[in-house]
C-alpha cells in the first residue's frame, strides 16, 4: 500500500450528499427532538468498516489480507491492530476471517476498550458482553493474566460471544455468564481457594468445576427444553447466573460452584471487585447507521416498536442507569468502568451520568488517556467523549470513564 494514498477518513466530498435512507417521518421527528442531525445519515456509503487483526499476526497479515479482500487496508493511527476497507467490502467469506486471524469491530466501540486501559492482572467485567467483538479485544489486551468476565441476558447471544472467543482462542481466561446485568453480583474467582481436593484431599465432582465441556447432562437438556416451551428466552430478574462458558485457565476449575455462584456483598466489592468494568448499555441504537439501515429490510414500522416507542425509550433509561450503578458497585475501589452506548441522544448519555453522579458521590470522571489524539468532540459534560459519522468517520459512540474513589 502507498502510504501517499488517502485513506477513507481523509476523503472529502465537493457536495453535501443528499441523505441515502429514506428516514420515516416519526424517525425524523425522534432526531429533531434530540437535536440530532438527519444529515448524520447521509453518510452511509462513505463511512469505511473497521477491522480487527488479531496480535501477533499483523506485520505478516496485511498484504495477504488485502490480496484476499481485493482491497487496501488503511491502518488507523490513533487504534493499535486496526484497518479501514471500503463499507462495500465482505469479510466473512475471507480465510483470514474463517481462521480467526481478523474480526469486524467499530473503531469507536475500540475506543471505548482503549478508554478502559485494561493492564496485565486485571480482572474485567463486561456487564452487556453481547454480540463479543468488544469481548475479544478485551481478552487480546489481557493475554494471558487476570480474567475476563462476560455477562448478558440473552443466552443465544452470549452463546454468540462463546464461539467467537473460542475461533479466536481467547477463551482460556474467560467465564460467561446468563444474568441480567442489573442483578449480576459474582465476583472475580479467587485464585487463593486454590484446589478444593488438594486442600481437603476430598474429591467432590458434583460440586466442583472440572475442564468445561460443551456436553450438556440429560438434566441441563430437560430444562432448556422446559424453558423454551415456556417461552422465556431470557433468565428472570432474580434468577440464579447461568454459566454457560469457562476456560480452563479462568480460576473456575478445581473450585466448588457455591463458592463460585454466591452473591457478593457491597463490601466485599470494594477489596476483591473488578478492576475494570465495562458497561456498553443497550441503547436504541440510533448512532449505527448500519442498524438504522436495517430497518429498511426489517420494515420501518418496526422501527416504532424498538426505537421510538416512548415507554420502550422510559425502561431503556431506567435500564441504562440499573446497569451502570450496578457496574459500578461490582467495582473494586481505585477501579475503572467505561460507561458507553451507540446512542447519540443526550438523555442516554450526559442524563444517565448526570443522575448518576448525584446519587454516587465516590465515583469522579477521568479524563480518557491519549483521547486528545482521537477523532472525537467532547461531550456537554467535561471529560466524557462523542464519536459521530460526521466528526470521526466512524458510528455514534459516548464514552464516559469514571474512577471508584474511598467511600
Amino acid at each position: 500500500m502507498d502510504p501517499s494514498e488517502s485513506s477513507p477518513s481523509d476523503r472529502k466530498e465537493e457536495e453535501q450528499p443528499a441523505a441515502s435512507l429514506p428516514l420515516p417521518a416519526a424517525f425524523l421527528e425522534f432526531l429533531g427532538d434530540n437535536g440530532l442531525d438527519p444529515m448524520l445519515y447521509s453518510a452511509s456509503d462513505t463511512i469505511p468498516r473497521y477491522i480487527r487483526l488479531k496480535p501477533g499476526v499483523e506485520s505478516r497479515m496485511v498484504s495477504e489480507i488485502e490480496s484476499e479482500l481485493k482491497c487496501e487496508l488503511w491502518k488507523v493511527p490513533w487504534l493499535p491492530n486496526f484497518y479501514a476497507i471500503p463499507p462495500e467490502v465482505q469479510i466473512a467469506g475471507s480465510k483470514a476471517y474463517q481462521q480467526g486471524k481478523i474480526y469486524g469491530i467499530d473503531a469507536a466501540s475500540g475506543a471505548a476498550i482503549l478508554a478502559l486501559d485494561v493492564q496485565p492482572g486485571d480482572h474485567v467485567l463486561d456487564l452487556c458482553a453481547a454480540p463479543g467483538a468488544k469481548l475479544c479485544m478485551l481478552a487480546d489486551m489481557l493475554g494471558n493474566t487476570g480474567s475476563l468476565t462476560g455477562v448478558d441476558v440473552a443466552k443465544h447471544r452470549l452463546a454468540a460471544c462463546r464461539t467467537m472467543l473460542q475461533k479466536y482462542s481467547l477463551g482460556d481466561r474467560s467465564r460467561l455468564f446468563v444474568a441480567n446485568g442489573t442483578f449480576f453480583s459474582i465476583l472475580p474467582s479467587n485464585s487463593s481457594l486454590g484446589s478444593i481436593e488438594e486442600s481437603t484431599g476430598i474429591k467432590d465432582n458434583g460440586s466442583i468445576f472440572s475442564e468445561w465441556t460443551s456436553k450438556r447432562s440429560w438434566k441441563e437438556r430437560q430444562k432448556s427444553k422446559k424453558a423454551k416451551a415456556a417461552g422465556s428466552p431470557h433468565p428472570p430478574s432474580t434468577s440464579e447466573p447461568e454459566l454457560i462458558y469457562y476456560g480452563k485457565d479462568s480460576g473456575l476449575v478445581g473450585v466448588r460452584k457455591c463458592d463460585v455462584l454466591c452473591p457478593s456483598a457491597d463490601v466485599d466489592a470494594c477489596t476483591s471487585g473488578y478492576d475494570k468494568v465495562l458497561v456498553d448499555a443497550e441503547c436504541t441504537h440510533d448512532g449505527s447507521i448500519k442498524h438504522i439501515q436495517k430497518f429498511e429490510f426489517w420494515g420501518w414500522e418496526t422501527m416504532d416498536r424498538r426505537v421510538l416507542d416512548a415507554q420502550r425509550i422510559d425502561n431503556l433509561l431506567h435500564l441504562q442507569l440499573r446497569l451502570l450503578i450496578n457496574g459500578f458497585r461490582l467495582l473494586k475501589t481505585g477501579g475503572s468502568l467505561v460507561y458507553s452506548t451507540c446512542s447519540l441522544t443526550v438523555a442516554q448519555n450526559e442524563d444517565v451520568i448526570r443522575q448518576f453522579l448525584l446519587k454516587y458521590p465516590s465515583a469522579e470522571l477521568q479524563s480518557v488517556d491519549g483521547a486528545d489524539s482521537w477523532p472525537c468532540r467532547s461531550g456537554s459534560i467535561q471529560k466524557t467523549l462523542r464519536f459521530d459519522p460526521g466528526t470521526s468517520q466512524t458510528s455514534g459512540l459516548f464514552v464516559a470513564k469514571l474512577i471508584k474513589l474511598p467511600s
